[in-house]
């Protein structure tokens, strides 16, 4: 483990382990961010689950969760521009989120500058999402503090690259460099911390926790699911999604067809299309978590399933990794 950029994330998030709850559509509700930030890890608020999923206005949802936890939180900024409308809404929730006293910022999809110009001037840190190093040369060049490097064992938009060859990839950066994807149990966060990571993000992990707003059968799929019960379904954005696979995912497929494909490569249409398709899977994914019968099997996650075994608290998760943590630091 790189010591001193472990240290470095600590002191930027204001966290006392290196462990980000990361954000997601639809399974990041106020209590799991809250969670996550009161047992010492960083919870990030992802604002289209907040307001859309979860049913709060932005500013409230903030403010809910700081009536649970007064411990630092973070917001993810997806800053793909191919939406006037939502690009604007997206730049008003950065601001009131600067206003309701954030700091930390994951910023995802595009190129992260304004946020970062916004998020310095105010004394806060921006990580930036990647899957490859030309990513991450445009996130720098921008100005973020430092790397979520997504391999090929993340849930929803997973990475292509090994978690160890994207950490070589991304490590003459001199920046601290967060592991996100297939992590779910101490030992992988050790083997992350090995290589010279700085923290991890997990998301599969914590949609197996009692705070966690899904249903139970969503919650028992990730338990009872092996690694390669998870596969890449291009038929949900139109670009290849992790999820494990049920009987609604062998219905849909797993790859586009020729029409999708065709629209996804055209220059005019495909922007409208992927909008489309966005709006179309953030609905269907919305009715699946709150779906009980099992008819709605339609469940991301990724192959850090094959180290989780329960549902349990974010606390139990969060204490679990943080004894190894101090265990494996105290040696160096």
């Amino acid at each position: 483990m790189n010591k001193d950029m472990s240290d470095l994330f600590l002191q930027q998030t204001g966290t006392e382990v290196p462990i980000i709850c990361g954000p997601m559509f639809p399974c990041s509700n106020p209590e799991l961010v809250a969670a996550a930030s009161e047992a010492g890890g960083l919870g990030i608020v992802q604002p289209v689950s907040l307001t859309y999923v979860h049913g709060y206005e932005f500013r409230d949802g903030l403010r809910a969760i700081s009536k649970l936890t007064n411990k630092p939180i973070g917001l993810n900024a997806l800053i793909e521009k191919s939406s006037k409308r939502y690009h604007n809404k997206m730049v008003e929730w950065v601001d009131i989120a600067l206003e309701e006293g954030i700091r930390f910022f994951i910023t995802s999809m595009g190129k992260p500058d304004w946020v970062v110009e916004k998020v310095h001037a105010a004394g806060g840190v921006v990580y930036h999402d990647v899957t490859e190093p030309k990513w991450a040369i445009k996130g720098l060049d921008a100005g973020v503090d430092g790397l979520i490097a997504v391999n090929d064992r993340a849930g929803g938009h997973a990475g292509q690259q090994k978690i160890e060859i994207l950490y070589e990839q991304l490590s003459e950066f001199n920046v601290p460099i967060i592991c996100a994807g297939g992590v779910g149990r101490a030992e992988d966060y050790l083997h992350a911390l090995n290589l010279g990571y700085a923290g991890v993000q997990m998301g599969t992990r914590f949609i197996a926790t009692s705070e966690c707003k899904v249903n139970k059968l969503y919650k028992a799929a990730i338990v009872k699911s092996d690694e390669k019960d998870i596969v890449l379904t291009e038929c949900v954005t139109g670009t290849p999604v992790s999820v494990i696979l049920t009987p609604y995912i062998k219905r849909l497929g797993l790859k586009a067809g020729a029409i999708a494909r065709w629209m996804l490569q055209h220059k005019k249409m495909k922007y409208m299309f992927r909008i489309y398709m966005f709006i179309k899977s953030m609905r269907q994914l919305k009715l699946a978590i709150n779906d009980e019968s099992g008819k709605k099997d339609f469940w991301q996650a990724g192959k850090s399933v094959s180290g989780i075994d329960e549902v349990v608290s974010v606390n139990d998760v969060i204490q679990q990794f943080s004894s190894h943590y101090e265990k494996h630091r105290n040696k160096r």
